[in-house]
């Protein structure tokens, strides 16, 4: 089964949050759903970007990666490499 990295963006407060799930369709209702603490407050949230991985450990390498390098310019370069 595959997993993915996934970039999501508050329309609310123009935010990024990066996470890894199976299912990026049913993680982006939960989000959007106030189902998780840490995206509550940026409801509405948009699917911006995802990588597919083969196994859940890279996926989560990945998203590490992203998060560890603290650049919303990054993030927006990763985006803008997909449109």
């Amino acid at each position: 089964m595959p997993y993915y990295t996934y970039i999501i963006k508050s329309k609310k407060t123009n935010r990024y949050y990066i996470g890894s799930s199976c299912d990026v369709d049913k993680r982006l209702q939960q989000h959007n759903w106030s189902r998780t603490p840490s995206t509550k407050s940026g409801v509405p949230w948009e699917l911006v970007y995802t990588e597919m991985f083969e196994n859940k450990t890279d996926a989560i390498k990945r998203e590490y990666e992203i998060k560890k390098k603290k650049s919303r310019k990054y993030i927006d370069f990763l985006i803008s490499s997909v449109s």
